[in-house]
């Protein structure tokens, strides 16, 4: 038999300066013909590690030591890419957003990318479970020519676990900077019944995982149509609800499934294909 479930505590059974508070702060530059990180600061339970690289772009995964967060919780990652270098991001697995008491887990990313650099931001999914509360931002700042290719993904409750996130909070901020000028604004917020609102046509028509893909430099709206093509053609998009456009000068793709499996297979290909090389290893394990 199954026990009820415990009435929710009208105050938190953990206050929040108990709650876990951390981040990563890196930095990248170019020495030599190498791309080398320069500095990396770690705290809390947030650690991040630098595989070997055989040619000249830096990679950094991110690690929660954790295993996740919960409500209160609180995490910043700062990357900074001087001058000609390049770096891509990732994290070694899903990020995991439990059941909150009230309080919000806030995520908040801060990436400044310099002339003539190449960032690629490529975390691995975040998971928000059933009465999560998630408040994240992304801040960018980008010089005039520099390269940035950034994803973020979203699958709300673990389906393949029979799992449905009916209720919650999100709040998702974008802002990017071109020069010091922003050139992207974008707030998302779903509060209260969220699978109720996915389930709209208008909203999500069902959908249990999303996908943003940005990308931002000189040529890069020149690929529009090589994406739309790929979107229309590749057999790895069955199932999933894909577009893309260009705002101010950058690429926006969007990606809405009603399996995580198939949206992970169709942003596997994109990013592949936009990044021009193989995803981190971490994408794999």
């Amino acid at each position: 038999m199954l026990a009820p479930a415990l009435p929710e505590a009208a105050i938190p059974i953990l206050p929040d300066y108990v709650r876990a508070a951390g981040g990563v702060r890196l930095h990248f530059g170019r020495v030599g013909t190498r791309s080398l990180r320069l500095e990396l600061a770690e705290s809390g339970g947030y650690r991040a590690r630098i595989p070997t690289s055989y040619d000249d772009v830096c990679e950094a995964v991110l690690i929660n030591t954790a295993g996740g967060m919960a409500g209160g919780d609180r995490a910043t990652t700062t990357v900074a890419v001087d001058v000609g270098a390049q770096a891509v991001v990732t994290t070694q697995a899903a990020e995991k957003i439990y059941r909150s008491q009230g309080s919000d887990t806030r995520v908040d990313t801060v990436l400044s990318v310099a002339t003539g650099a190449c960032l690629a931001w490529l975390p691995q999914e975040t998971i928000l479970f059933d009465g999560a509360r998630l408040a994240r931002t992304l801040s960018v700042d980008l010089a005039g020519d520099a390269r940035f290719v950034a994803a973020e993904t979203l699958y709300f409750g673990r389906s393949a676990m029979g799992e449905t996130l009916r209720s919650g909070s999100l709040r998702d901020r974008w802002r990017i900077r071109r020069d010091g000028r922003l050139v992207f604004a974008e707030d998302l917020r779903l509060e209260g019944p969220i699978a109720d609102i996915l389930a709209r046509p208008a909203v999500g028509q069902g959908a249990r995982a999303v996908s943003t893909v940005l990308l931002a430099g000189p040529r890069e709206p020149e690929r529009l149509e090589e994406i739309r093509a790929l979107i229309a053609a590749e057999p790895g998009f069955a199932g999933v609800e894909a577009a893309a456009g260009v705002v101010e000068g950058l690429v926006i793709v969007r990606l809405l499934a009603g399996d995580a499996q198939a949206l992970r297979r169709a942003l596997v290909i994109l990013l592949g294909q936009v990044t021009g090389r193989a995803l981190p290893r971490t994408w794999s394990t």
